[in-house]
């Protein structure tokens, strides 16, 4: 049956309403979280089980392909791990708990539209699903002794709907040059207009403007900082991960059918990713802030990202797609980290990481473990990622960007380092213990042995990005 090849979908629509039913009742705090705990885990089944799929809905506008079904698998999973990990949601108000999973899981939906989207209104109508949902929950936040949250939410929309605003334009572009607004139709105009028209490159890079937003990317980077300070653990350690994926999946597809070797596109490109990398990390040295510190590090894992992008090659965009899985894991065990030592669902700085190895030896080897795949020390996804994007882009020649990526890999280092030092530090004697439920202790253990043990051996998800990626070049 044709419908079946949309299951993944039609199971994020069902979970989105039954948590629209539960927020309509007074449910218990436990039932809700244990009820989402085990959507999200059917949603991860559903996702797997559609991996095999393919066909076309919506007159060709949406594509069931290998491509755009990894794509689901790593969101549901990233969408899992984020609840999990984020049990009891101890930064948001109990009695807005449905409501907050619910707008979370039509933030995700929207994701997983975008990965088959291969029409510009279905991408655009994609997007904003997504976006709709995160402007809600942002400001969704405890207020104690904490009044940012609602500035946050405000900047969010603001330049959500800037960037909003230029991928339209942008779009319109696109469309009056070409008269079509299908990908696979794009993908024979758009190369031989790159190459002999610049407006045609600039309405292309206008598209891409609302996932450089998405992906905190310079130069619509400027929300990040005050956006992840302000939002409560758990929506910044959404907003640090799953949009990112959506973002990577759809800018593979507008490179893809970009076309290969037009020089003025790359060299856009890797201006983009040089500034992105050396003023998220020079910013981020100076914070004291984890999540400010996260928000900073992201916009430098955008360029470290881009660099897989603007090599136009299989080689780059697999490395593009191992990097954003591995991404969103190292993103994950930090939050971890900064939502279980923030007890009250405040935010964390390197004052409240101290003695943290004798707090909770688990927190502090998990934090350690993802500072140092962020600051790609092997043998970490960290370090087999920016591997992977550095040899793609020698490959082609790229030699100037690689060198300053290294660079920049060598700055981040120390503030990652200097995560680690601060767990590892203590001042006081007698220091009270951080007890875990076991399920979050677990989590913990699971989250160091994935970095670990995907960094060593890479080659299935590489295997996976590289059999998608037939589909789509």
């Amino acid at each position: 049956m044709q419908g079946l090849i949309f299951i993944p979908e039609l199971a994020f629509i069902a979970v989105s309403l039954i948590f629209f039913f539960i927020s309509l009742g007074k449910p218990s705090r436990a039932f809700v979280q244990n009820a989402a705990i085990v959507l999200s885990a059917i949603l991860v089944l559903a996702s797997l089980g559609g991996l095999c799929e393919k066909g076309s809905l919506f007159y060709d506008a949406y594509r069931i392909d290998a491509y755009s079904q990894i794509f689901k698998v790593i969101i549901s999973i990233g969408l899992f791990l984020i609840i999990f990990m984020g049990y009891g949601l101890r930064g948001i108000s109990e009695k807005y708990h449905p409501e907050y999973l619910m707008f979370l899981t039509i933030s995700s939906m929207g994701l997983v539209f975008l990965t088959s989207s291969v029409e510009l209104i279905t991408m655009v109508l994609s997007l904003e699903i997504s976006s709709f949902s995160l402007y809600v929950i942002i400001p969704f936040r405890k207020t104690a002794g904490f009044d940012k949250q609602m500035e946050s939410g405000i900047k969010y929309v603001l330049f959500g709907a800037v960037a909003s605003g230029i991928s339209l334009y942008g779009s319109s572009y696109v469309y009056g040059a070409c008269g079509t607004t299908y990908f696979y139709q794009l993908s024979k105009i758009i190369p031989g207009m790159i190459a002999t028209s610049p407006m045609a490159m600039i309405g292309l890079l206008m598209l891409m403007t609302g996932f450089f937003f998405k992906l905190a990317m310079f130069p619509m980077h400027f929300w990040t900082p005050d956006v992840y300070e302000g939002a409560a653990n758990e929506t910044a350690g959404f907003v640090a991960t799953l949009p990112k994926i959506g973002a990577i999946a759809l800018l593979i597809r507008l490179a893809a059918f970009a076309g290969v070797d037009r020089p003025d596109f790359v060299k856009v490109l890797m201006i983009l990713s040089f500034f992105s990398m050396t003023i998220g990390n020079l910013s981020a040295l100076v914070q004291t802030d984890l999540k400010r510190l996260a928000a900073y590090s992201s916009i430098a894992h955008a360029g470290y990202i881009m660099i897989g992008l603007l090599t136009l090659s299989t080689s780059g965009f697999s490395a593009a797609i191992y990097y954003g899985a591995g991404y969103v894991l190292m993103n994950v065990a930090l939050f971890y980290v900064i939502y279980h030592v923030a007890a009250e669902g405040g935010n964390v700085t390197f004052d409240s990481l101290k003695g943290l190895y004798k707090r909770s030896p688990i927190l502090a080897m998990t934090l350690a473990v993802s500072a140092l795949a962020l600051a790609g020390i092997p043998p970490t996804m960290g370090f087999t990622g920016k591997f992977m994007l550095f040899t793609a882009a020698i490959e082609k020649k790229y030699y100037a960007i690689v060198i300053l990526a290294v660079i920049n890999a060598g700055i981040a280092g120390f503030y990652y380092l200097k995560l680690i030092r601060a767990a590892y530090t203590t001042t006081e004697e007698n220091i009270e213990k951080t007890v875990l439920p076991a399920s979050s202790y677990c989590l913990g253990c699971v989250l160091i042995v994935g970095i670990i043990a995907i960094g060593i051996m890479p080659q299935f998800l590489i295997e996976m990005a590289l059999k998608a990626l037939e589909t789509i070049l």
